[in-house]
């Protein structure tokens, strides 16, 4: 596997932070954004992390100067943040559809935009979105959560097209339901309900997808281009 800069957006927590993680112990030199302050164990200094909004394009040009003066522009960049801001949509209001879209979509789209000249520049790069089931099958609720993720497919596959001669790789992982923040919120009974409707009868771990992911940003991974990947125990077939 070829080392290298690896930039996550998201990675403070949950399936974020379980990657900077994965790709920092396998050698990569990793910096990993949240909105919030927040912090790595101090003992991996190829751990770096880093305040940043994805949704404020001058916030994300001027971590991109920064990255660029000490030489950390990645080569491998992992659109992960991501949030929800549930409610029927009858009583969704307009801030609830923005602030979702803003994050889960626009955010992609201004990292991308930023780090793929220089990815192109070098002929050598991988995108890796991470999307969501809901983005496939759609759920009650989620209207503007499942559109942005449906958006981000989309975008992966037309990506993929465009930038496919600078062996540059863009590839959509969705996982299905993960333990983590995102799903805490269950109660046991639900869960359990749920767990139900599984062919392998249990929930994700971060690390399912972790390494999911690593495997997409390998050497060996180098012939998938504009796939989106389901991660969720064969809840989704299709």
């Amino acid at each position: 596997m070829t080392k290298g800069n690896v930039f996550i957006s998201g990675a403070s927590r949950g399936i974020g932070k379980t990657l900077a993680y994965q790709f920092a112990n396998n050698g990569f030199t990793v910096v990993g954004t949240s909105r919030t302050e927040f912090e790595y164990d101090k003992k991996l200094e190829n751990l770096i992390p880093i305040q940043l909004d994805v949704t404020s394009r001058d916030d994300i040009k001027t971590c991109f100067n920064e990255l660029k003066e000490q030489d950390l522009l990645p080569n491998i960049l992992i659109n992960n943040a991501g949030i929800t801001s549930d409610q029927l949509f009858l009583r969704m209001k307009d801030e609830d559809w923005d602030n979702v879209i803003n994050t889960n979509l626009n955010g992609v789209f201004n990292l991308s935009k930023i780090f793929i000249k220089h990815m192109v520049k070098n002929k050598d790069g991988r995108i890796i979105n991470i999307s969501s089931i809901s983005g496939l099958m759609g759920n009650p609720g989620q209207v503007n959560y499942s559109s942005s993720k449906a958006a981000l497919n989309g975008f992966t596959k037309s990506l993929a097209k465009e930038v496919g001669s600078r062996n540059i790789t863009v590839n959509c992982v969705a996982p299905g339901f993960i333990e983590t923040d995102m799903t805490s919120f269950l109660d046991e009974n639900t869960k359990k309900d749920l767990i139900e409707t599984i062919p392998l009868k249990r929930l994700g771990n971060p690390e399912d997808v972790s390494k999911l992911v690593l495997f997409l940003a390998s050497d060996e991974a180098s012939y998938i281009t504009g796939q989106t990947i389901s991660i969720d125990g064969g809840l989704l077939m299709y």
